[in-house]
């Protein structure tokens, strides 16, 4: 039987529309980390470098008789500016691409990408339907949640991709948004 982490962590790969605040380990993944406009050839090559390395895995680990279902693309999203994120032009953002691994995959089992721990800790995340553009509603409602709480960003935007926007209609595409936390 495959491993599929989208049914093994519901945690990790679920979340309501209204925010939440939720606690997740340490993973594994295969990045690969550029700046550029989305879409641009850049961001394509590192998706591309990303989904390349996991299905490299996914046949050493099918050959070792540990299948697993290769995990939803996220993104790590962040600036190097103190303007608001969203007004900076899209081609000075930087990213992670990255698509996570089982627990049983090292470091020497990637091809082409990085292989990468990353813990995060506490954070809140919340589920967006529709397209990128109106992410910045779902954004506010989760910053409100933060202001409400008394808890502050401590990490990199995230965005875990549920749908392919090349088969899903706008309207219904869903997106996990997650931001790392501190209390204040």
């Amino acid at each position: 039987m495959k491993l599929d982490l989208a049914k093994t962590d519901r945690n990790y790969y679920t979340a309501p529309a209204d925010p939440v605040l939720r606690t997740f380990g340490t993973h594994a993944y295969a990045t690969a980390t550029g700046s550029g406009a989305p879409l641009g050839s850049a961001y394509t090559e590192a998706v591309a470098t990303v989904y390349r390395a996991a299905y490299g895995v996914k046949k050493l680990a099918r050959a070792a008789d540990q299948d697993f279902v290769v995990a939803k693309l996220e993104g790590l999203w962040w600036v190097e500016s103190d303007a608001p994120p969203l007004t900076v032009p899209r081609e000075e953002w930087h990213w992670k691409m990255m698509i996570r691994l089982p627990d049983f995959v090292t470091a020497d089992m990637i091809t082409g990408a990085v292989f990468e721990q990353i813990t995060e800790g506490e954070s809140i995340q919340a589920l967006h339907v529709g397209p990128y553009s109106t992410e910045p509603q779902t954004l506010a409602r989760m910053d409100a949640f933060m202001r409400a709480e008394g808890l502050t960003m401590n990490g990199r935007h995230h965005e875990i991709y549920l749908s392919d926007p090349r088969t899903s209609a706008e309207a219904t595409m869903k997106t996990i948004l997650r931001h790392p936390i501190r209390r204040s």
